[in-house]
């Protein structure tokens, strides 16, 4: 392992780039470009700063790795697939670590963020404070910008000597510049170049796999991958185990994304850590992930050859939740791992899918006692178990075994009152409750919102005299105001602006029809929706409630 250093124009003009030792690239084993806007600002300011950055690792090798270029104008919804290349045995640099870091001075340097390019003020250079910045970086529009802020990379990749630029930007400023001022320009340009342009910067160690290929194997890089990426918050621990699984399955990336859009269209945040889970706990290996499963090859095969039958059995579990049981969000998908022990019973017993039997309860009772929260590996592996032994989805002996991995189940009617405006179940609740109502998040300007009934702002100024200060406090506290039996669910467009705001329900319920009543579960007692009846309102109201839901509570 030698180092290597380099300025940081060049680095970047290396990105992408055949002409510099087949130029570098980012192995499949890598994750996506994760950092927002404000973090690669603030890697500019560290390097203006003269911080180290670290070291970054690089792996030369001839062998035919799948691997991708590094973005140059970065959209949060591209696919990791546009930017594939194709597999070849000449000389590259692969990128084992410091991706992060690399693809920002792309952007930086040569690309722009969300169409925005980065733009520095100047002028900057003194400490402010409470964000600790020097130099102050902005990823901007263009017709948005006026001096001090310049284009970052016309001075990085500028011709012209330091007083040039210095010179040009003074005189373009259209601005009456104090000598102290102009005294800040010359000095921050003549920085900019020598840090960026002059100085090798930055630094990278090279594995040679190319001049020694005896010293590093591809398994012997995917371990250094990985050792080098798992002591900080880099990457997850998902995110290395399927490095392994993607050094032997050269398709696991493409085949993963093409998954989890297909799972995620319809509004759920299915993600890869819970997909390794699952194809663990189809294979019998466990629910519980480690490095140790994923670096056995049988377990890596396996997941490569059953990859279609174990998508297929993940994406009919997700139409039954999106079709079955109404529960069509993730805000309302409080926890997925309880699914995949209906994904087993899918794939071990496909045959008998269609005729599976309480499903929905399993579900619902799950999710509203959060049986599945906290670490639940040992109630998925006995709840597995179970599923395996009966050759059946037997829901009470399900239930069993969750209660025997010490988790309740109960469903009593304070489990459903005790919701409340911003609980973390009151829109599975409510997706139950209007089984009809769109939750589907491309509808962007009809999303549904929880509302108050009995608005907050009204509901405020209702006082009582404290017995014992004799003074005048309010009657309802944020608890009687934000409680179930005071929320509904209105579309965004009747909530919003000419819509039901903060209208009182004697008004906004005077012209509805019986249907929307029952709909909401409003009690037609006309008397009951003044405020000054708003206690029996929510009596009244809790009765409903509590008689929809009387089938789930025991």
């Amino acid at each position: 392992m030698k180092n290597q250093r380099e300025t940081i124009r060049r680095m970047v003009g290396y990105l992408n780039n055949e002409e510099k030792d087949g130029g570098f690239w980012l192995p499949n084993i890598q994750r996506p470009f994760v950092w927002k806007e404000e973090q690669t600002e603030r890697l500019f300011d560290s390097i203006l700063r003269e911080y180290p950055i670290s070291t970054l690792l690089v792996w030369k090798t001839k062998s035919s790795i799948k691997r991708r270029e590094f973005i140059q104008n970065y959209k949060k919804k591209q696919k990791l697939s546009d930017f594939y290349v194709l597999e070849d045995s000449r000389i590259k640099m692969l990128v084992l670590d410091g991706q992060q870091r690399l693809q920002s001075l792309f952007i930086g340097l040569k690309g722009s963020y969300e169409g925005k390019e980065l733009y520095l003020d100047i002028l900057s250079g003194d400490l402010t404070q409470p964000d600790d910045i020097r130099y102050r970086f902005k990823f901007m529009e263009k017709d948005k910008v006026k001096f001090p802020w310049i284009k970052f990379k016309d001075i990085v990749f500028s011709n012209e000597e330091y007083d040039e630029i210095s010179e040009r930007l003074i005189d373009n400023s259209n601005m009456d510049l104090t000598r102290e001022q102009e005294k800040r320009i010359r000095r921050n340009v003549s920085k900019i170049i020598r840090i960026f342009t002059s100085e090798e910067t930055l630094i990278y160690q090279e594995l040679d796999s190319v001049d020694n290929q005896e010293a590093y194997t591809e398994d012997d890089v995917v371990e250094i991958f990985i050792r080098a990426n798992s002591g900080g918050t880099v990457l997850g621990k998902s995110d290395l185990l399927f490095s392994l699984l993607s050094a032997s399955w050269s398709e696991s990336d493409e085949k993963m994304e093409e998954l989890l859009e297909d799972l995620n269209n319809t509004g759920y945040k299915f993600n890869r850590d819970f997909v390794l889970k699952t194809c663990l706990a189809l294979l019998d290996k466990g629910a519980a992930y480690n490095v140790s499963k994923f670096r056995d090859e049988t377990t890596r095969e396996d997941i490569s050859i059953k990859w279609d039958d174990i998508a297929n059995a993940i994406k009919d579990v997700k139409d039954f939740l999106y079709g079955k049981t109404y529960l069509r969000s993730d805000k309302a998908l409080t926890s997925y791992l309880g699914l995949i022990p209906v994904i087993y019973f899918r794939y071990h017993f496909k045959n008998k899918w269609a005729n599976v039997k309480m499903l929905d309860e399993y579900i619902l009772r799950t999710l509203l006692t959060g049986a599945f929260s906290g670490s639940p590996d040992t109630v998925i592996d006995r709840c597995i178990d179970t599923v395996r032994k009966a050759r059946d989805f037997k829901v009470d002996e399900l239930f069993d075994a969750i209660r025997r991995s010490g988790r309740n189940l109960q469903i009593d009617d304070e489990t459903i009152l005790d919701l409340s405006y911003g609980s973390k179940n009151i829109h599975l609740i409510f997706n139950l409750w209007y089984k009809d109502f769109s939750y589907h998040p491309a509808f962007v300007n009809n999303q549904p919102q929880v509302d108050h009934i009995f608005p907050q702002s009204a509901l405020k100024t209702v006082k009582k005299v404290n017995p014992e200060t004799g003074r005048k406090v309010l009657k309802y506290k944020s608890e009687d105001r934000d409680q179930i039996a005071n929320c509904m669910l209105l579309k965004q467009q009747e909530n919003g602006s000419g819509g039901k705001s903060d209208s009182l329900p004697e008004k906004w319920f005077e012209d509805k029809s019986d249907d929307y009543l029952e709909m909401h579960l409003i009690p037609k007692d006309k008397n009951l929706w003044k405020i000054e009846n708003y206690e029996q309102f929510l009596t009244e109201r809790k009765k409903l409630i509590l008689d929809m839901f009387k089938e789930l509570i025991y």
